[in-house]
């Protein structure tokens, strides 16, 4: 997944360098306050993807004395300072200059380019035009990738279920990023049919109140991952069904689970044994069920057994 990822997130950069100077250039040119405000969201766009691939790489790095069970969590603080930078560099941002533009309305002016004057809705026009059609392709590669990892999961589920934030990311920005282009193409297009200037300014606010509502989903979904989240039900269902039919286990008492990383579980079970088996046949048992865990489910790193009678255990929990 993590190939896959890179590869999205890639495809988003490029898009997204690409469209950013195509739009300030035609924000200069016009003055429209939409191409000004996607032209932010843009540059936002690309920092967030330089990000999210320092966060991949730092969340490779081997697991040291300071932290022993490794940095695969990177990846989780990297996403929210990306959620985070959604909302104060491409939202609240274009919501501003939009106010800005409403209470001062102006229109257009025409682009002048090597002695050519080129009437600003068009150049707006073909800007955004280009724009959109960047950003379906980066929109497309993501989507073919998410489709992929769903499953037979709906979209939202998928997403709430995920323990790689990456992907779903760079989906909810392109998704951001190509309903902001339709409301600045919208606006720029109404502004100068209608000759309301002003309508070019709801167009920015439009394009940030988008923004802040995707950064928000963002935040409430990486949150989650960034204080710990279990594995998936159907992963602790696994480890639990390995478990009890394992012989010489009495009682499956608990299976703890938390997401280190995208690619790393750790797993904690607390088992009852009989009382009749010998100290080697209790480290074989331990031996056999954590190369089973681990080969059941690869992403399965980390391993401890807890070994308790089932009524201690009762009393534990009912403290």
């Amino acid at each position: 997944m993590a190939h896959e990822s890179t590869g999205a997130i890639y495809a988003a950069a490029g898009a997204n360098l690409a469209i950013a100077a195509a739009k300030f250039v035609g924000g200069a040119l016009t003055g429209s306050t939409a191409m000004l405000a996607e032209g932010v969201h843009s540059v936002v766009d690309t920092a967030n993807q330089v990000l999210l691939l320092v966060g991949m790489k730092r969340g490779k790095k081997p697991a040291d004395t300071r932290h022993p069970f490794g940095y695969g969590r990177e990846i989780y603080f990297y996403a929210f300072v990306v959620a985070l930078m959604i909302f104060l560099g491409g939202g609240l941002f274009a919501v501003y200059e939009g106010i800005e533009r409403i209470r001062h309305p102006s229109p257009d002016a025409d682009a002048h380019v090597f002695g050519y004057t080129l009437p600003g809705i068009w150049v707006n026009v073909a800007i955004l035009g280009f724009a959109i059609a960047a950003e379906g392709f980066s929109w497309v590669v993501a989507m073919r990738q998410f489709w992929a990892e769903k499953g037979q999961s709906s979209a939202m589920r998928a997403i709430r279920r995920s323990k790689d934030p990456t992907l779903f990311t760079i989906l909810a920005e392109d998704t951001a990023a190509l309903i902001g282009l339709l409301i600045a193409f919208t606006g720029v297009v109404l502004a100068h049919w209608l000759e309301m200037p002003s309508l070019d300014g709801w167009a920015s606010v439009g394009i940030g109140l988008v923004l802040v509502g995707m950064a928000v989903f963002l935040m409430i979904e990486t949150h989650g991952l960034l204080i710990g989240e279990a594995a998936d039900p159907a992963v602790v269902a696994a480890i639990s069904e390995l478990v009890r039919a394992e012989p010489g286990v009495l009682h499956l008492n608990e299976v703890l689970t938390q997401h280190l990383g995208p690619s790393d579980i750790l797993v904690n079970v607390s088992i009852d044994m009989a009382d009749d088996l010998s100290a080697g046949e209790v480290e074989s048992l331990v031996t056999r069920l954590d190369r089973a865990l681990k080969q059941r489910n690869p992403d399965v790193t980390r391993v401890f057994i807890e070994i308790q009678p089932q009524a201690d255990h009762a009393v534990r929990a009912a403290a």
